[in-house]
């Protein structure tokens, strides 16, 4: 007789899990709180325009294609994908911005551009990412976070000094330009964690940039998840929404189901991609492994503003992908980590998908995402979101030369409040637990519950870490923990 497992979540972690579950042989079902599936990366149309809720970004398509091949099958089968260039552009200035294309070559003559002497530096940098890059994503982190001994390997003994140095220290060490300095340390933001708190081994996140490019589904991000769902339920998977997760039914110190909508759904596993705190709180105290206090203590990666704009012109002067660099990062980074706060004065990033796709907003208009990273666990009110929107759209505007407020059709926000409501999350993080030394690996939540028998975990919580690749991987070594415990 065939296994039964209930997921709970239906984000990347949780699809990818259900595939390879769903292959081995069990019997799969997936229950999703909301409407429609995906997690954070679900998806929002308005008046024929499409955005991605959640992830933007396309990085590392080797994971994406690693994760298909299990199948025998690819990425190409299922969504369209397109490498952009320019991958991005960053302000620092009116009229000021740098442009990264899709190439090493291309991307060495705008930093030789700006600060001579500094490409041979850069080549040498991504020479080294790559290595990292090869030694982290083709082998480490497919571990699944149960010893040190993992992280022990002929390859990472000889990289162990970059366990203890950080990204900020060896990205100013080689490199005195201010501009490009900012550029190489914003890809570990995707990290959760501040450059100056993320190992040095983790620049194979620069090799993911500058080494392989970005990225852009056609249709978007949440094409991706419409690809995992397919090939789940060609697999057998079954998908329940709008079944939010009452409690995990434990019995005797072992996982027998879960309650949804007052309904007993029984199971001889129960694994969850929810929020990992949230799923701890469907179980009584007894069984719960890490106390409010842990929690509390660790660093999580920040929590978003975002706004979904519809505009009525296609917008000038700017890239797929942009980055304002305008005003001091560190400032914004204690308002974040340090001294929780809104930012007076914040960073942020637009995404402008129609500039790559015609299918993303209708004919001659823009399709527009604002994302301000902010700390969790502040205050968020409607007028605070309007406040900050005003701060960033009239920025916006004078950095780019271009006159956009009387042409906006409409804007929605989604902040703290909504990560909470839509995701239980911890705090309204918006990408789950920072990768800082002290969080890395083994010392990360574990897949595999330490108090309640065939209660297991997936997503950005645990291992490996935040991001749509580490999601994917997670759920694959959940899943293998689950057959290999049941084999």
């Amino acid at each position: 007789m065939k296994h039964t497992i209930n997921i709970i979540g239906s984000g990347f972690s949780s699809l990818a899990a259900s595939c390879y579950l769903a292959k081995a042989g069990y019997n799969v079902t997936i229950f999703e709180k909301n409407a429609t599936i995906g997690g954070r990366a679900r998806q929002f149309k308005k008046d024929g325009f499409i955005f991605d809720i959640g992830p933007t970004w396309y990085w590392m398509p080797d994971v994406f294609e690693r994760f298909f091949s299990d199948f025998n099958k690819k990425p190409s089968e299922y969504y369209t994908l397109e490498k952009l260039n320019p991958a991005y552009s960053v302000y620092y200035g009116k009229d000021d911005f740098i442009t990264i294309e899709d190439t090493l070559v291309k991307i060495t003559k705008a930093f030789e551009k700006e600060e001579p002497g500094s490409s041979k530096k850069l080549n040498k940098f991504i020479k080294d990412a790559k290595d990292n890059y090869d030694v982290a994503i083709k082998d480490l982190v497919y571990n699944p976070g149960i010893s040190p001994l993992e992280l022990i390997t002929p390859a990472t003994i000889k990289k162990i000094n970059q366990f203890f140095s950080t990204i900020k220290r060896d990205v100013r060490k080689e490199f005195k330009n201010d501009r490009l300095i900012k550029i190489l340390e914003f890809p570990v933001l995707f990290l959760g964690a501040k450059p100056s708190d993320t190992p040095s081994f983790y620049s194979f996140m620069n090799y993911a940039d500058f080494g392989l490019g970005t990225f852009h589904p056609k249709k978007g991000m949440y094409q991706v998840i419409l690809a995992i769902e397919s090939l789940a339920k060609e697999l057998g998977v079954n998908i329940k929404t709008k079944s939010p997760i009452d409690k995990i039914i434990v019995e005797n110190g072992e996982a027998k189901g879960i309650i949804s909508n007052g309904k007993t759904y029984l199971s001889d596993i129960v694994l969850s991609g929810a929020d990992y705190h949230h799923t701890e709180t469907l179980l009584d105290k007894p069984y719960r492994q890490y106390s409010e206090k842990y929690w509390s203590k660790k660093t999580f990666a920040p929590s978003s503003l975002i706004f979904y704009v519809g505009f009525n012109k296609k917008l000038k002067h700017v890239n797929h992908h942009t980055l304002f660099f305008d005003v001091d990062f560190e400032t914004h980074a204690k308002a974040i980590y340090d001294t929780p706060k809104w930012p007076e004065n914040p960073l942020f990033y637009a995404s402008f998908p129609s500039k790559t796709d015609s299918s993303i907003a209708p004919k001659g208009k823009e399709a527009g995402i604002f994302l301000i990273p902010l700390a969790p666990d502040i205050k968020d009110t409607q007028e605070l979101r309007d406040l900050y929107f005003e701060k960033i759209i009239s920025r916006f505007e004078n950095l780019t030369s271009q006159e956009v407020k009387n042409d906006i059709i409409f804007k929605e926000s989604f902040c703290l409040k909504d990560f909470i409501k839509d995701y239980n999350s911890y705090k309204g993080n918006a990408y789950g637990m920072a990768n800082t030394l002290l969080q890395t690996a083994f010392l990360r939540p574990k897949l595999k519950s330490k108090k309640v028998k065939n209660l297991f975990f997936t997503g950005q919580l645990t291992v490996p870490g935040p991001g749509v690749p580490p999601s994917l991987i997670s759920g694959k070594l959940a899943a293998n923990l689950i057959t290999k415990q049941h084999s």
